[in-house]
C-alpha cells in the first residue's frame, strides 16, 4: 500500500486512479456496504463494493488524493459494530464510468469473513417502535443495520437475506425501498421487515381458542396472575415469570427442578434495578451498551428477591434486547403490568436451550402455562451471556450471545483446529492462522440432547468460519463426553489430548496475547480435572507454556469420598478433609450434625478401607468442605453452590464496618514427595483452626472471611517460592474458583504488591467454557508434539 509523499498532493488531485480494496474482519451484518457506499459516493468516486466470503470488496476510482482519503478513512470511520481486522489495497487498470454501486454478494472460496453477533435493538428503533405515527409501531422485529439479530439467523455466506432465516418473508414494496435507498438507516438490512411483511407473533395456551388479537397484551396479563411464559428469544426460549411474585417463582423454580440456582432477571430499566443491586459506572455501561449481558451484581442487604437468589451474594441482572422484550416490559402509556421478570433458558436444568418451535411446545409442556412464539426460525442456540465486573473490568462467566462468534486474535499461528473443549459449560473452539472462534454456550454434556446441540452448532460454525479442522484436541479425562464424540468422529485425524489444568493456563496467555517464549506461574484453582496420575486435580500451581507444564505446587491430595455423591453433599467432602487432617467427627460439628447416622457409619468405613476414594488436590473441593463445616451449605443443588454461598458469608464480614474477621488461616507447605509437586499445601491446619473458631463461637461469616484470606496469603507464598527458584515474574489465576472476585481480587492485589504481573481472563471465562482455546493453543501450533 502506498501513501503520498509530502509535496505530491497537487500532482495527485490531477491523477485519476482505480484501487481494488479489500476489508476483513466483522464487515457483514453491520452496515458495512451501506458505509462505503457512503464515504465514496461523498468522496466524488465511482466505482462498486460487494460481500464476499473473504470479506468486503470495493473497487472506488477517481482522484488520487480522493481514493487514498477513501482507502484510510474506511478503517478509521467505520460503522460501530465493525470489527476491521485489515484493508488491504492495490492498483488495477483504470475502468472509467460514473457512479457508485452495491452489487450483489458473490461467493466461491472459503469463508474468511467474520460474522456480527446478535446487537441489542438500537435507540432509533426504540423510537420508532414507541411512536403511534410510525408504520412499525410495536413491531415486535423492529431492526436495522445498526441492531437486531445476525449469527443466530445466518445460514451460509455472504452474508446477504438468501443465507438467513429470513429468507422465507418476501420484503413488501416499502421495505424493498428502504433496502434498496442509499440514505435509508435500512439500506442492506438483511433482517428488515414490517408488519406487513415479516414473521408473525402469536401466543399458544394449552385448550385457549387460537387467534389471540394482541399476543404481547395477553401474555402481560398472563404474567400479572401469575403464569409462567415460554418466551421466544434470539436465540432460544426463555421461561418468564413476574418476578415480584414469589409464588410464581417457586412454581417455577419447581417446574423446572432447578433447586437453589439463582435466576437472571430482566427489568425495564435501571431504575428499577438500583433499589435491589449496588451499579457502578461500569456495570450501568455493561447494563445498556449494545450487548445486553446478564451482568452480576452484589444484592443490597433486605434485598426482596431472596426467592430468585436464594442464599447468593449477586443477582443477575439484564436490560431488554429485543423489541418483543421491551413490549413484554411495557411501552410508555401500556396499562401496568410486571417491570422485572425472571428470565431464565428454556429448559430444564442440565438441558440445552430449545430453538425449534414444535420442540418448544413439547419439551416445555410441562414448565410453561403459554407461549409467546413467532414464526421466524432460530439457525443456531444461543443463551445469554453472563459477565460481572471485577476490579472495573468485565469479567466473563459465559461467553455467548452478542459475543460468539467474535472471533479471539492469538499470538501464534495454529493449524486448522477443533478443540471441543470439557463436559461441563462445555464450548469448542475452532482455529486457523491467528484466529480462534469460540462457540456459544453449549451446556453440560451428560444429556443426550446436548451432545447433539453441540453437533448442530459444530457445523454452523464450520460453515460461517470455512475452518475444517485436519486436527482435533480434547481433555485427556477418559471419560468425557466431549473427547468421546472427538475420538468417533477424528476419521483419518490426529486427536491431542491436553491436560486440563495446562488448557486452562494457556486459554490465559492466548487471551491476553503472549507468544509462550516464557513461562508463566499458572495457578489453576477449580472443582475436577484429570490428573497425569489418575488422580482427580484441581488446587495446582503450574510452570506452564504452550509446550508443557511442571507441577510445581499442589493441594494435597484427600479422598474423594463417592465421587458425585461428595460433590452433591459438601458435608461429605468435609468429613474426608477432617479425617485426613486427623481431627474427630464431632457431634458438635455441622458437618456431622449433616450427615445421616447410617451413611456416617458407611463413610467412616469406606475412607477407612479407601473404597472408591479417587485422591483429590480440588481447591473447588476444598471450598465445598469449609463451606460445610462452616454451616453455610451442607448439599448442593447446583455447581459452586457451596462455595459462592461461603463467600457470600465472608462477603457479609466485608461489608459490616463493625465486624473485624481476624487475620486468616494459614496452610502448612512443605516439600513434595517423588512424582508430586514441589511443593503441597496442607489444609490440615487451616481445618484446625476453623474447628478451634466453631467452638470458640465464631459465626459462618468470619470463619469464611478468614478462609478467604488463606487461600489469597497460600497464592501469595507460592508464587514467591516459584519466583525465588525459577525467576518467573507472571502468574496467571485461572479455572473457576476464580469466578470468586472476593478470592481473584485479593490474590491479584496481593501479588502486585510483591512486584508480580498478574493475569486474569476478561474475553473468556476462568471456568471450563474457557477451556476450548486453551486445547487449541496447546495442541495445534504448527510445532506441538504429540
Amino acid at each position: 500500500m502506498n501513501s503520498p509523499r509530502p509535496g505530491t498532493v497537487t500532482a495527485l488531485a490531477d491523477t485519476v486512479e482505480r484501487r481494488r480494496v479489500t476489508v476483513r474482519g466483522v464487515v457483514q451484518g453491520v452496515g458495512f456496504r451501506p458505509f462505503v457506499y457512503t464515504l465514496a459516493t461523498g468522496l466524488g468516486l465511482a466505482g462498486h463494493v460487494t460481500n464476499t466470503a473473504e470479506g468486503v470488496i470495493a473497487e472506488v476510482e477517481g482522484p488520487a488524493e480522493a481514493v487514498l482519503l477513501f482507502c484510510a478513512r474506511i478503517a478509521d470511520d467505520a460503522p460501530l459494530l465493525a470489527v476491521v481486522e485489515s484493508v488491504d489495497h492495490h492498483r488495477v487498470a483504470v475502468a472509467g464510468g460514473a457512479g457508485f454501486a452495491i452489487l450483489a454478494s458473490s461467493g466461491g472460496g472459503p469463508a474468511r469473513t467474520l460474522v456480527s453477533p446478535d446487537v441489542a435493538t438500537c435507540a432509533d428503533c426504540l423510537a420508532e417502535l414507541a411512536d403511534p405515527a410510525d408504520r412499525r409501531y410495536r413491531h415486535p422485529f423492529i431492526t436495522c443495520t445498526n441492531c437486531g439479530p445476525r449469527f443466530t439467523i445466518v445460514t451460509g455466506l455472504p452474508y446477504d437475506r438468501d443465507h438467513t432465516t429470513m429468507a422465507r418473508f418476501p420484503m413488501c414494496p416499502d421495505c424493498a425501498r428502504e433496502y434498496t435507498d442509499p440514505a435509508d438507516r435500512r439500506f442492506h438490512a438483511q433482517p428488515v421487515a414490517c408488519h406487513a411483511c415479516g414473521p408473525r407473533l402469536r401466543l399458544v395456551r394449552t385448550g385457549a381458542p387460537k387467534g389471540v388479537d394482541d399476543p404481547v397484551a395477553e401474555a402481560r396479563r398472563l404474567l400479572g396472575a401469575g403464569a409462567v411464559l415460554a418466551v421466544k428469544g434470539l436465540g432460544g426460549y426463555h421461561l418468564a415469570c413476574d418476578a415480584g411474585d414469589p409464588v410464581a417463582v417457586e412454581l417455577l423454580r419447581r417446574r423446572k427442578n432447578r433447586g437453589a440456582k439463582p435466576f437472571a432477571l430482566m427489568a425495564r430499566e435501571l431504575r428499577d434495578i438500583e433499589p435491589l443491586a449496588h451499579l457502578g459506572p461500569e456495570e450501568r455501561a455493561l447494563l445498556s451498551g449494545h450487548v445486553r449481558p446478564i451482568v452480576l451484581l452484589r444484592r443490597k442487604p433486605g434485598a426482596p428477591c431472596e426467592s430468585v437468589a436464594p442464599g447468593s451474594p449477586d443477582l443477575g441482572f439484564m436490560l431488554p434486547y429485543t423489541p418483543l422484550h421491551h413490549l413484554l416490559l411495557g411501552l410508555p402509556g401500556d396499562p401496568p403490568g410486571p417491570r422485572l421478570l425472571v428470565m431464565t433458558s428454556g429448559n430444564l436444568s442440565g438441558e440445552p436451550i430449545v430453538t425449534d418451535d414444535a420442540e418448544a411446545l413439547d419439551r416445555l409442556a410441562h414448565l410453561a402455562d403459554a407461549w409467546l412464539t413467532h414464526d421466524r426460525p432460530i439457525q443456531v442456540p444461543c443463551d445469554d451471556s453472563v459477565l460481572r465486573i471485577c476490579d472495573g473490568a468485565p469479567l466473563a462467566l459465559r461467553r455467548s450471545r452478542g459475543y460468539a462468534p467474535l472471533p479471539v486474535t492469538l499470538p501464534l499461528p495454529v493449524r486448522a483446529a477443533l478443540a471441543v473443549g470439557g463436559d461441563l459449560k462445555n464450548t469448542f473452539c475452532l482455529g486457523e492462522g491467528r484466529h480462534a472462534w469460540l462457540s456459544a454456550h453449549i451446556g453440560d454434556m451428560d444429556d443426550l440432547a446436548t451432545q447433539h446441540a453441540f453437533e448442530r452448532a459444530e457445523q454452523q460454525l464450520e460453515s460461517i468460519t470455512g475452518v475444517r479442522p485436519e486436527l482435533l484436541a480434547a481433555d485427556l479425562h477418559p471419560a468425557y463426553r466431549s473427547g468421546r464424540w472427538a475420538g468417533r468422529v477424528r476419521g483419518g485425524r490426529t486427536l491431542a489430548g491436553v491436560q486440563h489444568h495446562h488448557a486452562h493456563i494457556a486459554s490465559t496467555l492466548a487471551e491476553h496475547g503472549l507468544d509462550g517464549t516464557r513461562r508463566v506461574i499458572g495457578v489453576a484453582f477449580d472443582g475436577t480435572g484429570y490428573g497425569d496420575d489418575g488422580a482427580v486435580w484441581g488446587g495446582e500451581v503450574l510452570l506452564a507454556d504452550y509446550d508443557g507444564y511442571h507441577r510445581f505446587g499442589q493441594l494435597a491430595y484427600v479422598p474423594l469420598p463417592g465421587g458425585d455423591a461428595a460433590v452433591q453433599r459438601p458435608y461429605r467432602m468435609a468429613l474426608a478433609h477432617l479425617r485426613a487432617a486427623g481431627i474427630a467427627w464431632g457431634s458438635d460439628l455441622p458437618c456431622t450434625a449433616a450427615c445421616p447416622p447410617d451413611e456416617l457409619r458407611l463413610m467412616a468405613s469406606q475412607l477407612e478401607r479407601d473404597l472408591n476414594c479417587v485422591p483429590t488436590s480440588s481447591m473447588g473441593r476444598l471450598f465445598d468442605a469449609v463451606s460445610s463445616l462452616a454451616g453455610v451449605c451442607q448439599l448442593a443443588g447446583y455447581e459452586a453452590q457451596a462455595a459462592i454461598e461461603l463467600e457470600s458469608a465472608a462477603l457479609d464480614v466485608a461489608q459490616d464496618a463493625g465486624q473485624d474477621a481476624g487475620p486468616g488461616y494459614e496452610f502448612g507447605l512443605s516439600s513434595g514427595h517423588s512424582g508430586g509437586a514441589e511443593l503441597v499445601a496442607d489444609p490440615g491446619p487451616v481445618l484446625a483452626a476453623v474447628v478451634a473458631d466453631l467452638r470458640a463461637g465464631a459465626g459462618p461469616g468470619r470463619i469464611a472471611a478468614r478462609f478467604h484470606a488463606a487461600v489469597t496469603e497460600l497464592v501469595r507464598r507460592t508464587c514467591v517460592l516459584a519466583r525465588e527458584r525459577y525467576g518467573l515474574e507472571t502468574v496467571a489465576l485461572t479455572g473457576g474458583v476464580f469466578a470468586n472476585t472476593l478470592l481473584s481480587t485479593g490474590c491479584a492485589a496481593a501479588l502486585r504488591q510483591d512486584g508480580f504481573t498478574v493475569l486474569r481472563h476478561r474475553q473468556v471465562p476462568p471456568n471450563d467454557g474457557g477451556l476450548a482455546l486453551g486445547q487449541l493453543m496447546v495442541a495445534a501450533r504448527p510445532d506441538a508434539i504429540h
